[in-house]
């Protein structure tokens, strides 16, 4: 079953600022929860093209580009998670998209979308993040799609 999750945010930088923000792989740590301890482990990057020459694009994730990283799913624990993601679409200053090759999920598609917002007279940037994700599981040797589920002997819950 397929779930969908989109979060809204407005700041007070251009969509150029904005966008070439997190076009660059290297402030992921920056942007995930400190809790997570996100670490990009790999990059192969695939600049995008520009018809813009002050713009350095070796730095930023084009089409093609392979993000390999780690993340603690569970903050206490020592144990890191593995998570490769692929750059699928990019339109510059508008929006760019990822799929996860692979990682805790079945699928997921995580589109983000910039534009130009005014708020209180200020001219900044509307982030719009959309996910489509889907969660298989196994209970019992069939799947399930609830995030956890019982073991079949049902006396403790199992991870996938």
């Amino acid at each position: 079953m397929i779930h969908y999750a989109q979060f809204e945010q407005w700041v007070p930088f251009p969509p150029e600022e904005v966008f070439q923000f997190f076009a660059n792989p290297q402030n992921l740590p920056r942007i995930m929860p400190p809790a997570t301890d996100t670490r990009i482990d790999a990059l192969t990057l695939v600049p995008p093209q520009s018809s813009v020459r002050e713009i350095d694009t070796t730095q930023l994730a084009g089409v093609g580009s392979q993000i390999v990283t780690s993340f603690r799913l569970i903050p206490a624990l020592r144990f890191r998670a593995s998570w490769i993601a692929r750059i699928t679409e990019f339109e510059w200053n508008r929006h760019f998209a990822d799929i996860q090759e692979k990682g805790p999920f079945n699928s997921f598609h995580h589109r983000h979308a910039f534009a130009e917002e005014k708020r209180e007279e200020i001219t900044g940037t509307r982030l719009r993040d959309r996910i489509e994700y889907e969660i298989v599981l196994r209970r019992g040797g069939r799947n399930c799609t609830t995030p956890i589920c019982w073991s079949s002997d049902g006396a403790h819950l199992q991870a996938p």
